[in-house]
């Protein structure tokens, strides 16, 4: 279910197919100021107008149907310039090895600090896409 403000300045979409992690990170974003869309799966946000306005994505690798490994090879073809931040539970070696290829901006093992979070978001709307990702805890 997607839930998009009408306030100007940089969008950052949400993807957790968790919905109260979905809401939470969403409130979080919005009381630093941003306007958020959220979004439960990846076909979802694929459809969705507020992926032409996304200034950054926070992905949960995790999730039904299309992961988010596979949304991001998706993203990186057809929206190169769109920044990622890939968040996660796993700390798996083939996790690892896989973010330091994906390019993404910064990858958030949960449970992460809020301010991690924020700091990311800020980082990554500066910069766009990194050369290699940072591995926050």
């Amino acid at each position: 279910m997607m839930a998009l403000m009408a306030v100007t300045g940089p969008l950052i979409s949400i993807l957790d197919d968790d919905l109260s992690v979905g809401r939470a990170l969403r409130r979080l974003v919005q009381s630093a100021g941003y306007p958020v869309a959220t979004f439960a799966s990846a076909r979802e946000f694929l459809d969705s107008p507020a992926l032409a306005r996304a200034a950054c994505l926070i992905l949960d690798i995790s999730l039904d149907g299309m992961s988010g490994f596979d949304l991001q090879e998706r993203l990186a073809a057809d929206h190169p310039s769109l920044p990622i931040i890939f968040m996660t539970a796993l700390d798996e070696a083939t996790t690892r090895a896989r973010f330091r290829r994906s390019g993404v901006a910064v990858q958030l093992h949960k449970p992460f600090d809020e301010h991690a979070l924020l700091h990311a978001i800020r980082r990554a709307l500066d910069r766009g896409p990194l050369d290699g990702p940072d591995d926050v805890h």
